[in-house]
Protein backbone atom coordinates (compact mmCIF):
# COMPACT_ATOMS: atom_id res chain seq x y z
CA UNK A 1 0.00 0.00 0.00
CA UNK A 2 0.78 3.18 -0.23
CA UNK A 3 0.94 5.00 3.41
CA UNK A 4 0.62 9.16 4.08
CA UNK A 5 2.65 9.30 7.60
CA UNK A 6 2.03 12.91 9.22
CA UNK A 7 4.45 13.87 11.38
CA UNK A 8 8.54 13.53 11.55
CA UNK A 9 8.83 13.65 15.01
CA UNK A 10 10.67 10.26 16.34
CA UNK A 11 7.37 8.71 16.50
CA UNK A 12 6.53 9.31 12.97
CA UNK A 13 10.05 8.58 11.33
CA UNK A 14 9.63 4.87 13.61
CA UNK A 15 6.20 4.45 11.96
CA UNK A 16 7.83 4.68 8.43
CA UNK A 17 10.70 3.33 9.04
CA UNK A 18 8.81 0.07 10.08
CA UNK A 19 6.19 0.86 7.46
CA UNK A 20 8.75 0.03 4.98
CA UNK A 21 10.32 -2.79 6.25
CA UNK A 22 7.07 -4.37 5.95
CA UNK A 23 6.78 -3.36 2.45
CA UNK A 24 4.65 -0.27 1.48
CA UNK A 25 5.56 2.60 0.21
CA UNK A 26 5.69 5.65 2.49
CA UNK A 27 5.61 9.55 2.10
CA UNK A 28 6.07 11.12 5.37
CA UNK A 29 4.68 14.80 5.71
CA UNK A 30 5.70 17.44 8.12
CA UNK A 31 5.81 21.28 8.31
CA UNK A 32 9.51 21.88 9.12
CA UNK A 33 12.32 21.83 7.34
CA UNK A 34 13.78 18.00 8.76
CA UNK A 35 12.82 16.08 10.64
CA UNK A 36 13.02 15.57 14.92
CA UNK A 37 12.68 19.63 14.98
CA UNK A 38 10.38 19.84 17.11
CA UNK A 39 8.99 17.68 20.30
CA UNK A 40 11.86 15.53 19.36
CA UNK A 41 14.44 18.25 19.33
CA UNK A 42 15.54 18.69 23.02
CA UNK A 43 13.76 15.94 25.25
CA UNK A 44 15.58 14.56 28.07
CA UNK A 45 16.80 11.87 26.27
CA UNK A 46 16.14 8.79 28.60
CA UNK A 47 14.67 5.43 27.18
CA UNK A 48 12.84 4.93 30.74
CA UNK A 49 10.54 2.22 31.13
CA UNK A 50 11.30 2.99 34.95
CA UNK A 51 9.39 6.89 34.33
CA UNK A 52 6.20 4.49 33.57
CA UNK A 53 4.57 5.60 36.26
CA UNK A 54 1.92 8.29 35.10
CA UNK A 55 1.89 11.82 36.16
CA UNK A 56 -1.96 10.57 37.27
CA UNK A 57 -1.62 8.75 40.06
CA UNK A 58 -3.14 8.88 43.83
CA UNK A 59 -0.01 11.67 44.84
CA UNK A 60 -0.72 13.52 42.01
CA UNK A 61 -3.53 15.76 43.39
CA UNK A 62 -1.92 16.28 47.02
CA UNK A 63 1.36 17.47 45.24
CA UNK A 64 -0.54 19.47 42.81
CA UNK A 65 -2.31 21.79 45.72
CA UNK A 66 1.18 22.19 47.47
CA UNK A 67 2.35 23.57 43.90
CA UNK A 68 -0.45 25.97 43.55
CA UNK A 69 1.19 29.56 43.22
CA UNK A 70 4.89 28.40 42.25
CA UNK A 71 5.89 29.60 38.91
CA UNK A 72 9.06 27.04 39.12
CA UNK A 73 6.76 23.65 40.18
CA UNK A 74 6.98 20.49 38.60
CA UNK A 75 3.85 20.03 37.27
CA UNK A 76 1.82 23.33 36.57
CA UNK A 77 -1.92 23.86 35.86
CA UNK A 78 -2.62 27.65 34.08
CA UNK A 79 -5.95 27.26 34.19
CA UNK A 80 -7.54 28.90 30.96
CA UNK A 81 -11.07 29.41 29.46
CA UNK A 82 -10.59 26.66 27.55
CA UNK A 83 -13.29 23.68 28.05
CA UNK A 84 -10.31 20.91 26.35
CA UNK A 85 -8.19 21.64 29.49
CA UNK A 86 -11.00 21.26 31.72
CA UNK A 87 -12.35 17.94 30.03
CA UNK A 88 -8.61 16.70 30.46
CA UNK A 89 -7.99 17.79 33.62
CA UNK A 90 -11.01 15.96 35.11
CA UNK A 91 -10.60 12.46 32.88
CA UNK A 92 -6.59 13.11 34.85
CA UNK A 93 -8.07 13.09 38.29
CA UNK A 94 -9.95 10.60 37.53
CA UNK A 95 -6.85 8.48 36.14
CA UNK A 96 -5.16 8.79 39.64
CA UNK A 97 -7.57 6.45 41.56
CA UNK A 98 -5.45 3.64 42.47
CA UNK A 99 -6.76 0.80 40.42
CA UNK A 100 -6.45 3.45 37.26
CA UNK A 101 -3.22 4.02 38.30
CA UNK A 102 -2.10 0.22 38.18
CA UNK A 103 -3.67 -0.58 35.18
CA UNK A 104 -2.10 2.17 33.13
CA UNK A 105 1.56 1.39 34.67
CA UNK A 106 1.23 -2.25 33.61
CA UNK A 107 0.17 -1.06 30.09
CA UNK A 108 3.07 1.58 29.58
CA UNK A 109 5.44 -1.38 30.46
CA UNK A 110 4.27 -3.47 28.30
CA UNK A 111 5.07 -1.21 25.72
CA UNK A 112 8.25 0.63 26.77
CA UNK A 113 9.73 -3.19 26.88
CA UNK A 114 8.45 -3.89 23.58
CA UNK A 115 9.80 -0.80 22.65
CA UNK A 116 13.25 -0.77 24.24
CA UNK A 117 13.97 -3.99 22.57
CA UNK A 118 13.19 -2.92 19.32
CA UNK A 119 15.10 0.30 19.70
CA UNK A 120 17.95 -2.25 20.66
CA UNK A 121 17.53 -4.25 17.00
CA UNK A 122 17.00 -1.26 15.05
CA UNK A 123 19.69 0.28 16.53
CA UNK A 124 22.47 -2.29 15.79
CA UNK A 125 20.77 -3.59 12.38
CA UNK A 126 20.55 0.36 11.14
CA UNK A 127 24.16 1.08 12.22
CA UNK A 128 22.74 3.95 13.80
CA UNK A 129 24.89 6.62 16.46
CA UNK A 130 23.29 8.83 18.09
CA UNK A 131 25.23 9.66 21.72
CA UNK A 132 23.91 6.38 23.37
CA UNK A 133 24.51 5.32 26.56
CA UNK A 134 23.63 1.79 28.11
CA UNK A 135 24.16 2.58 31.93
CA UNK A 136 20.69 2.59 32.94
CA UNK A 137 18.81 5.13 34.81
CA UNK A 138 19.72 6.23 38.75
CA UNK A 139 16.46 7.63 40.71
CA UNK A 140 17.41 9.82 43.37
CA UNK A 141 15.62 11.00 46.35
CA UNK A 142 16.27 13.84 48.65
CA UNK A 143 13.02 13.96 50.16
CA UNK A 144 12.27 11.15 52.79
CA UNK A 145 8.69 11.10 51.90
CA UNK A 146 8.55 10.65 48.20
CA UNK A 147 11.36 7.85 48.89
CA UNK A 148 9.40 6.12 51.20
CA UNK A 149 6.52 6.34 48.32
CA UNK A 150 8.73 5.06 45.62
CA UNK A 151 9.44 2.39 47.40
CA UNK A 152 6.07 1.03 46.80
CA UNK A 153 6.16 2.16 43.47
CA UNK A 154 9.49 0.16 42.71
CA UNK A 155 7.62 -2.91 43.39
CA UNK A 156 4.77 -2.51 41.59
CA UNK A 157 6.86 -2.18 38.29
CA UNK A 158 9.48 -4.94 39.25
CA UNK A 159 6.01 -7.03 39.50
CA UNK A 160 5.33 -6.05 35.85
CA UNK A 161 9.01 -6.58 34.51
CA UNK A 162 10.87 -3.35 34.82
CA UNK A 163 13.58 -3.83 36.87
CA UNK A 164 14.39 -1.43 39.89
CA UNK A 165 16.48 -2.20 42.25
CA UNK A 166 16.86 0.09 45.51
CA UNK A 167 20.39 1.65 46.55
CA UNK A 168 21.62 3.36 49.02
CA UNK A 169 23.37 7.04 48.62
CA UNK A 170 26.74 5.21 48.91
CA UNK A 171 25.69 2.59 46.31
CA UNK A 172 24.24 5.34 44.31
CA UNK A 173 27.72 7.41 44.35
CA UNK A 174 29.60 4.36 43.29
CA UNK A 175 27.46 3.90 40.55
CA UNK A 176 28.09 7.58 39.51
CA UNK A 177 30.74 9.03 41.47
CA UNK A 178 29.41 12.77 39.77
CA UNK A 179 26.65 12.05 42.68
CA UNK A 180 29.31 12.64 45.45
CA UNK A 181 28.69 16.60 45.70
CA UNK A 182 25.22 15.69 46.33
CA UNK A 183 25.25 12.62 48.33
CA UNK A 184 24.67 14.16 51.98
CA UNK A 185 21.17 15.21 50.68
CA UNK A 186 20.04 11.76 48.97
CA UNK A 187 18.38 9.57 50.94
CA UNK A 188 18.33 6.68 49.06
CA UNK A 189 16.87 5.92 44.81
CA UNK A 190 17.17 2.74 42.87
CA UNK A 191 19.05 1.89 39.80
CA UNK A 192 17.02 0.84 36.17
CA UNK A 193 19.84 -1.03 34.93
CA UNK A 194 18.77 -1.71 31.93
CA UNK A 195 17.36 1.68 30.55
CA UNK A 196 19.38 4.22 28.46
CA UNK A 197 20.16 7.43 27.24
CA UNK A 198 20.41 9.17 23.74
CA UNK A 199 19.92 12.30 21.65
CA UNK A 200 16.39 11.59 19.88
CA UNK A 201 16.40 14.07 17.68
CA UNK A 202 19.82 12.58 16.33
CA UNK A 203 18.64 9.77 16.31
CA UNK A 204 15.19 10.82 14.13
CA UNK A 205 17.16 12.34 11.88
CA UNK A 206 19.89 9.37 11.54
CA UNK A 207 16.55 6.83 10.89
CA UNK A 208 15.06 9.48 8.71
CA UNK A 209 18.47 9.56 6.60
CA UNK A 210 17.90 5.23 6.44
CA UNK A 211 14.33 5.79 5.64
CA UNK A 212 15.60 7.67 2.60
CA UNK A 213 17.77 5.02 1.77
CA UNK A 214 15.17 2.65 1.46
CA UNK A 215 12.91 4.78 -0.64
CA UNK A 216 10.70 6.51 1.73
CA UNK A 217 9.70 9.87 0.24
CA UNK A 218 9.56 12.93 2.59
CA UNK A 219 7.75 16.55 1.82
CA UNK A 220 9.07 18.63 4.19
CA UNK A 221 7.78 22.61 5.07
CA UNK A 222 3.85 21.25 4.50
CA UNK A 223 1.58 22.39 6.73
CA UNK A 224 -1.29 20.10 7.06
CA UNK A 225 -4.88 22.03 6.81
CA UNK A 226 -6.89 19.78 6.86
CA UNK A 227 -7.87 15.86 6.51
CA UNK A 228 -10.68 14.85 3.66
CA UNK A 229 -13.30 11.74 4.32
CA UNK A 230 -15.60 10.82 2.04
CA UNK A 231 -17.66 6.73 2.32
CA UNK A 232 -16.11 5.94 5.21
CA UNK A 233 -12.37 6.24 4.62
CA UNK A 234 -9.89 9.31 3.98
CA UNK A 235 -9.93 10.10 0.85
CA UNK A 236 -6.60 12.67 0.94
CA UNK A 237 -4.66 15.10 2.95
CA UNK A 238 -4.51 18.95 2.05
CA UNK A 239 -1.57 20.90 3.01
CA UNK A 240 -0.01 24.17 1.91
CA UNK A 241 3.46 25.24 1.13
CA UNK A 242 5.11 27.87 2.63
CA UNK A 243 4.15 30.29 -0.29
CA UNK A 244 0.46 29.43 0.37
CA UNK A 245 -0.25 27.13 -2.03
CA UNK A 246 -2.21 24.80 -1.56
CA UNK A 247 -1.68 20.42 -2.56
CA UNK A 248 -3.89 17.44 -2.13
CA UNK A 249 -1.71 14.14 -1.22
CA UNK A 250 -3.41 11.37 -1.45
CA UNK A 251 -2.66 7.21 -0.86
CA UNK A 252 -4.26 4.33 0.44
CA UNK A 253 -3.52 4.35 4.17
CA UNK A 254 -2.75 7.10 6.75
CA UNK A 255 -0.94 7.78 9.64
CA UNK A 256 -1.20 11.09 12.38
CA UNK A 257 2.03 10.61 14.06
CA UNK A 258 1.47 14.83 14.91
CA UNK A 259 2.08 14.55 18.52
CA UNK A 260 0.41 17.62 20.42
CA UNK A 261 -1.40 19.04 16.99
CA UNK A 262 -3.31 15.60 16.48
CA UNK A 263 -6.55 16.37 18.16
CA UNK A 264 -6.83 19.78 16.53
CA UNK A 265 -6.58 18.21 13.41
CA UNK A 266 -9.05 15.18 13.50
CA UNK A 267 -11.42 17.03 16.08
CA UNK A 268 -13.23 17.82 12.34
CA UNK A 269 -13.71 14.59 11.36
CA UNK A 270 -15.84 13.58 14.51
CA UNK A 271 -12.49 11.70 16.28
CA UNK A 272 -12.28 13.55 19.83
CA UNK A 273 -8.67 12.46 21.59
CA UNK A 274 -8.36 13.62 24.84
CA UNK A 275 -4.43 14.81 24.11
CA UNK A 276 -3.35 18.26 25.78
CA UNK A 277 -0.36 20.01 24.67
CA UNK A 278 2.27 20.19 27.95
CA UNK A 279 5.27 22.25 27.94
CA UNK A 280 8.45 20.64 29.17
CA UNK A 281 11.30 22.26 29.00
CA UNK A 282 15.42 21.50 28.82
CA UNK A 283 18.83 22.98 29.17
CA UNK A 284 21.80 21.80 27.17
CA UNK A 285 24.89 22.75 29.00
CA UNK A 286 28.41 22.40 27.45
CA UNK A 287 30.67 19.92 29.81
CA UNK A 288 33.16 21.86 31.63
CA UNK A 289 34.88 18.88 33.55
CA UNK A 290 33.96 15.33 32.17
CA UNK A 291 34.69 13.83 35.92
CA UNK A 292 32.25 16.13 37.29
CA UNK A 293 29.13 15.52 35.22
CA UNK A 294 27.43 12.61 35.23
CA UNK A 295 27.64 9.73 32.73
CA UNK A 296 24.52 7.68 34.19
CA UNK A 297 21.33 9.29 33.20
CA UNK A 298 19.76 10.38 36.36
CA UNK A 299 16.40 11.36 37.58
CA UNK A 300 15.62 13.58 40.38
CA UNK A 301 12.00 12.69 41.18
CA UNK A 302 11.56 15.61 44.13
CA UNK A 303 12.29 18.08 40.71
CA UNK A 304 10.74 16.21 38.10
CA UNK A 305 14.24 17.02 36.39
CA UNK A 306 16.16 14.27 34.15
CA UNK A 307 19.71 14.57 33.57
CA UNK A 308 21.27 12.64 30.48
CA UNK A 309 24.84 12.74 29.21
CA UNK A 310 25.06 13.07 25.08
CA UNK A 311 28.93 13.12 24.59
CA UNK A 312 30.22 16.41 25.30
CA UNK A 313 26.78 18.06 26.39
CA UNK A 314 24.95 17.33 29.49
CA UNK A 315 20.89 17.80 28.76
CA UNK A 316 19.13 18.47 32.14
CA UNK A 317 15.60 18.87 31.06
CA UNK A 318 11.67 18.35 32.96
CA UNK A 319 9.01 20.46 34.29
CA UNK A 320 5.08 20.23 33.07
CA UNK A 321 3.32 22.85 31.70
CA UNK A 322 -0.20 23.35 30.79
CA UNK A 323 -0.78 26.22 29.15
CA UNK A 324 -2.08 25.41 25.80
CA UNK A 325 -0.62 25.64 22.70
CA UNK A 326 1.40 28.42 24.02
CA UNK A 327 4.78 27.78 23.05
CA UNK A 328 6.92 30.89 24.27
CA UNK A 329 9.72 29.81 26.63
CA UNK A 330 9.31 30.72 30.45
CA UNK A 331 12.62 31.92 31.76
CA UNK A 332 11.75 31.69 35.34
CA UNK A 333 11.23 27.61 34.71
CA UNK A 334 14.27 27.59 32.89
CA UNK A 335 15.91 29.62 35.71
CA UNK A 336 14.97 26.47 38.17
CA UNK A 337 16.17 23.86 36.42
CA UNK A 338 19.83 25.29 35.86
CA UNK A 339 19.68 26.23 39.47
CA UNK A 340 19.09 22.27 40.08
CA UNK A 341 21.60 21.30 37.90
CA UNK A 342 24.39 24.05 39.19
CA UNK A 343 23.37 23.19 42.90
CA UNK A 344 23.62 18.98 42.37
CA UNK A 345 26.54 19.18 40.03
CA UNK A 346 28.62 22.74 40.21
CA UNK A 347 32.00 22.12 38.18
CA UNK A 348 29.86 19.57 35.85
CA UNK A 349 28.91 22.33 32.53
CA UNK A 350 29.22 25.65 31.78
CA UNK A 351 26.42 26.96 32.43
CA UNK A 352 26.82 30.49 31.25
CA UNK A 353 26.15 28.87 27.82
CA UNK A 354 23.35 26.66 28.63
CA UNK A 355 21.14 26.32 25.52
CA UNK A 356 17.24 27.08 26.61
CA UNK A 357 14.68 25.01 24.75
CA UNK A 358 10.84 24.33 25.24
CA UNK A 359 8.25 21.84 23.64
CA UNK A 360 4.72 20.86 23.62
CA UNK A 361 4.52 17.28 24.58
CA UNK A 362 1.31 15.09 23.37
CA UNK A 363 -0.33 14.57 26.87
CA UNK A 364 -3.23 11.84 27.60
CA UNK A 365 -4.99 12.18 31.18
CA UNK A 366 -2.96 7.93 31.51
CA UNK A 367 0.22 9.00 29.91
CA UNK A 368 -1.23 5.95 27.55
CA UNK A 369 -0.70 6.84 23.78
CA UNK A 370 -3.21 6.05 21.02
CA UNK A 371 -1.77 3.19 18.74
CA UNK A 372 -4.04 1.64 15.88
CA UNK A 373 -7.24 2.27 13.86
CA UNK A 374 -10.09 4.77 13.78
CA UNK A 375 -13.68 4.01 12.39
CA UNK A 376 -12.39 5.61 9.01
CA UNK A 377 -11.33 1.93 7.66
CA UNK A 378 -7.90 3.92 6.05
CA UNK A 379 -6.76 6.30 8.88
CA UNK A 380 -4.41 5.32 11.76
CA UNK A 381 -3.29 7.17 14.99
CA UNK A 382 0.25 6.75 16.85
CA UNK A 383 0.18 9.50 19.01
CA UNK A 384 -0.47 10.79 22.56
CA UNK A 385 3.13 9.60 24.10
CA UNK A 386 3.45 12.22 26.54
CA UNK A 387 7.06 12.51 28.36
CA UNK A 388 7.53 9.09 26.94
CA UNK A 389 8.07 9.50 23.47
CA UNK A 390 11.23 8.57 23.02
CA UNK A 391 11.11 5.73 24.94
CA UNK A 392 8.10 4.05 23.17
CA UNK A 393 8.61 5.49 19.58
CA UNK A 394 10.20 1.89 18.22
CA UNK A 395 7.72 0.05 20.22
CA UNK A 396 4.59 2.10 18.86
CA UNK A 397 5.98 2.61 15.43
CA UNK A 398 6.82 -1.73 14.72
CA UNK A 399 2.97 -2.27 16.39
CA UNK A 400 1.42 0.38 14.21
CA UNK A 401 2.99 -1.45 11.11
CA UNK A 402 1.75 -4.25 12.22
CA UNK A 403 -1.83 -3.00 12.48
CA UNK A 404 -1.83 -1.40 8.83
CA UNK A 405 -0.14 -4.76 7.66
CA UNK A 406 -2.77 -7.04 9.21
CA UNK A 407 -0.52 -8.63 10.76
CA UNK A 408 -0.50 -10.59 14.14
CA UNK A 409 0.79 -8.83 17.01
CA UNK A 410 3.64 -9.31 19.25
CA UNK A 411 1.82 -6.47 21.87
CA UNK A 412 -1.78 -7.13 22.62
CA UNK A 413 -2.67 -3.38 21.26
CA UNK A 414 -5.97 -3.26 23.28
CA UNK A 415 -5.15 -1.00 26.01
CA UNK A 416 -3.66 1.78 22.90
CA UNK A 417 -6.89 1.45 20.82
CA UNK A 418 -8.61 4.54 19.95
CA UNK A 419 -11.94 2.41 21.23
CA UNK A 420 -10.87 1.66 24.54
Amino acid sequence: MKVIVLGAGVVGIASAWYLCQCGHEVTVIDRQFAPGLETSFANGGQISVSHAEPWANPRALGQIIKWLGREDAPLLFRLRADPLQWRWGARFLFECLPWRTRHNIAAIIKLALYSRAALKALRAGAALEYDHAERGILHFYTDAAQFEAARQVVGLMNEFGCERTLKTPQEMVALEPALAHAAPRIVGGDHAADDESGDASAFTQRLAARCFERGVEFRHALTISAIDAAGGAITGVRARNGDGVETTVRGDAYVVALASCSAKLLRPLGLSLPIYPVKGYSLTIPVADSDAAPYTSLTDDEYKIVFSRLGQRLRVAGTAELNGYDNTLNAARCDAILERARDLFPLAGDFRHATRWCGLRPATPSNLPYVGGTHYRNLFLNTGHGTLGWTLACGSGRLLADLVSARATEVDPAPYRFSR
